[in-house]
Formats: C-alpha cells, structure tokens, sequence
C-alpha cells in the first residue's frame, strides 16, 4: 500500500528538504491522505521519530511511518493505524540504508467544500502542524 506519492524523493537534491504527499490510511491519526508533508532528507532518526523510507520488498515505493526502535540491522516501523498494516509486522526490520529521512511538519490542504469564514478559521489554526515524536507518538508506540 503506496503511502507517499512516488515523484516526492528528493534523495540526492541539493538541499535536504523535500515535499512528499501521503496516500492511504496507516498514519492515521497523525497524518491523513492528501497531508503534503516536509522531510528532512538525511536528517538523524530516533525511537518515536515519523520517518520516509524506501518499502524493503518494493525499493521504488517510499513510505512513511514511525521509528519505533532500534534493532540489529535497521529499524523496527509502525504505522499509527495497526489495522492498515505495510509496516514492520509484515516485513520485518528496515535496513538503515532506506531510511532517506525524518518528516518534519505537515500540512493539510483545504477542503473544496468548506468556504465558511468560520471552517476557513478553523482550517487555518489546525491546517500547519510540525511533526514531533514525543507528544504525536501513536498508542501503538507507547503501548511496547
């Protein structure tokens, strides 16, 4: 299951920020599809950091979940949403050679549908939104 739009990579530009737009559901709560995010490409990952990565089994497929610890060889990764699965549970450890870097905000574009000055309000204050590991940790997360 694709959760980054796949002309987002970034991985060898010369600056090592990039956009990246998530599709699909398995960081919901904390990130919902159509979420155009910043990722710091190259950046340090630790427990709890959101993350893009390339998929193990499909390396021309990037996507994003959550540092949930270290282990020989890699990362272990989880998605916020355990009932979407695509995250360590079905492929195991990921190799530090793909992990390309940390997510570092996110923003959700504006709904075609809300044009009320007060929905407009509303988008505005809960639109931009930086990314941390401490207080977005998912219940999966805190729970191991």
């Amino acid at each position: 299951m694709p959760e980054l739009s796949q002309d987002a990579e970034r991985a060898r530009a010369p600056l090592p920020f990039g956009v990246a737009e998530v599709t699909g559901p398995s960081m919901v709560p904390t990130l919902h599809h159509g979420d155009r995010l910043l990722v710091h490409y190259g950046a340090r990952v630790k427990r709890g950091d959101v993350i893009v990565l390339r998929h193990p089994f499909q390396q021309d497929l990037l996507v994003v979940k959550r540092a949930a610890e270290r282990r020989d060889g890699g990362w272990w990764v989880l998605g916020d949403n355990a009932y979407a699965g695509g995250d360590s549970t079905d492929y195991g450890v990921v190799p530090d050679e793909l992990v390309l870097g940390r997510v570092r905000f996110r923003y959700r574009p504006r709904g075609s549908g809300r044009r009320s000055p007060l929905a407009v309000v509303g988008w505005a204050l809960s639109s931009a939104r930086p990314v941390l590991s401490g207080r977005s940790a998912s219940r999966r997360l805190r729970a191991r």
